[in-house]
């Protein structure tokens, strides 16, 4: 009886899990959906915001016309690394805190260890990580998440882009889940600052006529170029992150069903065991007082 009750006490167990599990499926379900417009809709208009910004850069006399442009040598880094709050959704954050690790322990190793290179932790799960390792933390802002809009992000690019221009750090590089669909996400790290210049001779670079003038489009457009392009890092993280939860929670309901199915069987055998082991003992007895 005591493998029976043993059992019984697993079913249960497992039955809460996937129904918690279902919950948490159905609720990423819901948030991915908007999620996933928000992102499908301001993605062709961001991709196209950067080509211009990577043209109208190009197109410039010099870099010191276009101070986010600017190129140096770089000796002091920034890196963003963008998880998210929560965990639970599969292998979402440690893939890019591994990507944003082997950029600085790889590419950026004299930086790091000369401690001029430094991280800004978008979300909970990273920030914990870079702390726990003790790397250099410049700030973190997990509250994002709780009010995700454009003018709270943008208040944090112009921080960013600020440091950029001031001299601070002479590159800054984002690290990100890409949202594709609900079960894939394209991990991503990419170049913030200074904004790439196109150097191909055989590529033609458009000839922009500026207009009201170069200081105009230096002043406004370019920075709200950059802070779109540092939002769309974020919804796009955000879209996968949702997308990541909900197939992981879909598995373990998936694999908390298979659980169940087997503990039954298992339940059932050892049901059957235990009565026809007491069928046998009854006629057992039956037979000794005949005798």
């Amino acid at each position: 009886m005591g493998n029976l009750k043993e059992t019984r006490v697993r079913i249960a167990s497992v039955t809460s899990t996937r129904q918690i599990t279902s919950a948490m499926k159905m609720v990423s379900a819901a948030k991915l959906r908007k999620a996933q417009d928000t992102i499908v809709q301001i993605r062709p208009y961001a991709t196209k915001l950067v080509e211009i910004l990577v043209n109208l850069s190009s197109s410039m006399d010099t870099s010191e016309d276009n101070p986010y442009a600017k190129q140096r040598p770089a000796d002091n880094v920034l890196i963003i690394l963008i998880t998210s709050n929560r965990g639970l959704c599969g292998a979402f954050n440690s893939n890019a805190i591994k990507r944003a690790v082997s950029i600085a322990q790889n590419e950026y190793a004299t930086q790091l260890k000369n401690g001029k290179l430094g991280f800004i932790a978008i979300g909970k799960v990273g920030h914990n990580f870079l702390k726990s390792r003790k790397y250099n933390i410049v700030s973190s802002h997990n509250d994002l998440f709780d009010k995700l809009s454009f003018k709270n992000t943008s208040s944090v690019a112009e921080i960013i882009m600020q440091a950029f221009v001031k001299g601070n750090y002479d590159r800054i590089e984002i690290v990100y889940n890409q949202f594709k669909n609900a079960g894939t996400q394209i991990l991503t790290n990419e170049q913030y600052l200074p904004v790439k210049i196109e150097t191909d001779a055989k590529r033609k670079v458009a000839d922009y006529i500026f207009e009201p003038s170069k200081e105009y489009i230096v002043k406004d457009l370019i920075p709200k170029s950059l802070k779109i392009q540092f939002y769309k890092a974020i919804i796009d993280s955000n879209a996968a992150e949702h997308g990541a939860r909900m197939t992981a929670m879909h598995k373990a309901t998936d694999n908390a069903t298979d659980m169940i199915h087997q503990l039954k069987l298992m339940y059932n055998k050892e049901r059957q065991a235990s009565i026809t082991k007491e069928i046998l003992e009854i006629v057992g007895g039956a037979e000794a007082l005949k005798g």
